[in-house]
């Protein structure tokens, strides 16, 4: 005799049971059929046979998702879930049948389960406590009436996504490119708000927030064509490849940022969020974005499996997600695949070789693309300029190994500017410009179109005070990537020192919005708000930096100058003070001591710069004796720098500090030869 089949089939691992068991429970106490394998010993023809009829004739699926599944990439719940969606390509995509329920916090990235699951929203059942909602989704969906949600989604506890948890860029990057342009089609459904959820045909606009999700006190508006791409969860299960899916997650970000109808949060506001448990909501509304695109990593020898999702963040659902297998060296192909299907899929077509634009001056070569995150990685961990060699010796090495790779030249050009500037001697300081002058040229002569290089001429022309080379730059900067947060925030600083106060400004207060949580955004607002004596503003921005990365140094002296501005001399001590050993306080509380008519103090100061810099701070000097009212040190000082190039005489235009020599014929004189751009 057969059995007859059941109506709702629950899927388990054998660690989940106890939990299992309590949602089958609360089925059953509802009439509700179901299957629930309670064996011991699995496996074998007539069990085989038992479980696939059970799949083949259930009504409803339902695959139990636990840290326990994510964690075992063997199991007969495998096989279970491998039977359901190859049925599921069999089933009419208006009608419901795998529903998935996590009895924890994994997320939906990193559960690795079939893409089927991925499609429909997910129910929070944690421990396998199983409200009453539920239960009624569950006989609602057995009985077709209608389920009251979209796509399946659950009325009961938390489905959406919470996190466990941009100078880095391989151009050729097929997965990558498929899922932006992904984005770019379900991004320009934003802009009118009636996004569709998955392929049920639900709108978005018309949809109840998630389950689980208290509906905010204000509405929450964000712009539309908004995202954020947060840190893709390394799966591969080794720590030291961290490196890796982050520089995934940085390849993505730039990407995006390079498409001119997007509004991309920078990578350091995105990854601010990494290893936090904050919920997708709060994120968007604090990046200000109304989508999110979340991700995983699992790397091998030579293979890489990559799992994207993109979450409209109003309302918590999901848009989209697809799961590629490739071999590591094949990206050329797999590149015309994946945009090939996604586009036909979606049925759009992209303008203009996106491609191209993608991969521009990247390489091909998987080992030096793997070096060069090593770079990035040690370059945007970095916190002072002892940290830097890592960083060059690895661009330094992708060059190696593709002398083409116009990208790594930008960076080691970047990285080498940081580097001169800290440097403690003329010498020092004069090496490290020329290193990166050449390659700025070289970046920008391997590739003319890429941003990143002719933003690496800008910052080391600006150093060597080559100004109107460094305008230029920016300006070809901004037009190839008038969204990318670090051009704006630089060529805004650069424009304030110039005098251009308003532009500088506005460009990085639209860096701020874009990279809201980055310590560098609210720096270079201080600096250019404190050039345009607009103290009160400087010393609040300094404040943000603080409270973003208490850790900063030279933040201390900056606000300090800034209260030095305001009259409040006791304030700028105190905040001088916190960290004394930095050249920046140095200058200051020589400052500041002076004023309070600490005399001796403020000489020792001044010792203390001379002794640690030499003749590489020479501006500096010379604005701590035009304060002291000393004007022909401070002259004398001002010519030393104009002879050693001190990149210091860049502020010379509009600093405040050096007011009190504005009416000298010599300073003038200075001025004319150091040629600032009208």
């Amino acid at each position: 005799m057969t059995e007859p089949s059941h109506a709702v089939f629950l899927s388990y691992a054998s660690q989940d049971a106890e939990a299992a068991q309590k949602i089958s429970d609360a089925l059953r106490a509802a009439g509700i059929e179901v299957f629930l394998d309670q064996s011991e010993l699995r496996g074998g023809d007539v069990w085989d046979q038992k479980i696939r009829r059970e799949i083949h004739d259930c009504a409803l699926f339902i695959p139990v998702i636990s840290a326990n599944t994510a964690s075992r990439h063997e199991g007969y719940f495998r096989l279970e879930w491998d039977l359901a969606d190859q049925r599921t390509h069999m089933i009419a995509r208006s009608r419901v049948f795998v529903v998935p329920v996590c009895l924890d916090a994994t997320t939906q990235v990193a559960a690795d389960v079939p893409e089927s699951f991925q499609r429909v929203q997910w129910t929070r059942l944690l421990g396998g406590v199983t409200p009453a909602a539920f239960v009624e989704r569950v006989r609602r969906l057995l009985s077709g009436e209608p389920a009251g949600t979209p796509s399946g989604a659950a009325r009961v506890p938390a489905a959406p996504s919470s996190r466990k948890p941009v100078l880095a860029s391989w151009r050729s990057k097929p997965a990558l490119l498929a899922t932006i342009t992904v984005l770019v089609v379900a991004l320009g459904y934003l802009v009118v708000n009636r996004l569709m959820l998955s392929k049920h045909g639900a709108e978005i606009g018309a949809a109840p927030a998630p389950a689980g999700q208290s509906a905010p006190a204000t509405a929450f508006s964000p712009p539309p064509h908004s995202i954020a791409v947060l840190p893709f969860v390394n799966m591969s299960g080794d720590k030291e490849q961290e490196y890796f899916s982050d520089g995934l997650t940085e390849e993505l970000l730039n990407s995006l940022a390079e498409i001119n109808e997007l509004q991309v949060a920078a990578r350091t506001s995105a990854f601010s969020f990494k290893g936090t448990n904050t919920d997708i909501g709060t994120i968007a509304r604090r990046l200000n974005v109304g989508a999110v695109l979340e991700g995983s990593v699992r790397r091998s020898a030579n293979t890489i499996r990559i799992t994207a999702q993109l979450i409209n963040a109003v309302t918590g659902f999901h848009l989209w997600s697809k799961t590629y297998d490739r071999d590591l060296g094949d990206v050329l192909k797999l590149q015309t695949e994946i945009a090939t299907a996604v586009a036909s899929a979606l049925k759009v077509t992209l303008l203009g070789d996106f491609a191209a634009k993608v991969e521009l001056g990247g390489t091909r070569n998987p080992a030096a693309f793997d070096v060069y995150l090593r770079g990035a990685k040690a370059f945007i961990s970095r916190h002072e300029g002892k940290d830097l060699p890592a960083a060059i010796a690895a661009y330094t090495e992708a060059i190696r190994l593709d002398p083409q790779y116009a990208l790594a030249f930008a960076d080691r050009s970047i990285a080498l500017s940081t580097g001169a500037g800290d440097a403690d001697t003329p010498a020092a300081v004069r090496e490290g410009y020329d290193k990166a002058q050449a390659d700025a040229r070289q970046a920008v002569a391997l590739s003319p179109d890429l941003a990143q290089a002719h933003l690496a001429l800008a910052e080391v022309s600006e150093d060597t005070l080559n100004f109107t080379q460094a305008s230029e730059a920016y300006e070809r900067a901004l037009a190839l990537a008038p969204g990318n947060a670090e051009v704006l925030r630089n060529s805004g600083q650069f424009a304030a020192w110039m005098g251009h106060f308003d532009a500088g400004l506005a460009a990085i207060r639209r860096a701020v919005v874009l990279d809201p949580l980055a310590r560098e955004s609210h720096s270079l607002l201080g600096h250019a708000l404190y050039a345009a004596r607009r103290y009160e503003e400087a010393v609040a921005a300094w404040a943000e930096v603080i409270s973003l990365d208490p850790d900063f140094k030279a933040t201390y002296g900056w606000r300090g100058l800034a209260f030095y501005g305001l009259g409040d001399f006791q304030s700028a001590r105190a905040s001088c003070a916190t960290k004394p050993d930095y050249w920046a306080s140095q200058q200051c509380l020589a400052l500041i001591y002076d004023k309070l008519g600490r005399h001796a103090d403020a000489e020792v100061e001044l010792a203390k710069l001379k002794a640690t810099h030499s003749d590489a701070s020479a501006y500096q000097f010379a604005t701590i004796y035009a304060q002291w009212g000393n004007r022909a040190q401070a002259l004398e000082w001002l010519e030393t720098a104009l002879r050693l190039r001190d990149p210091g005489l860049e502020f010379l235009k509009t600093d405040p500090l050096l007011d009190p020599l504005r009416k000298e014929a010599r300073l003038q004189a200075i001025e004319r030869e150091l040629k600032f751009p009208s």
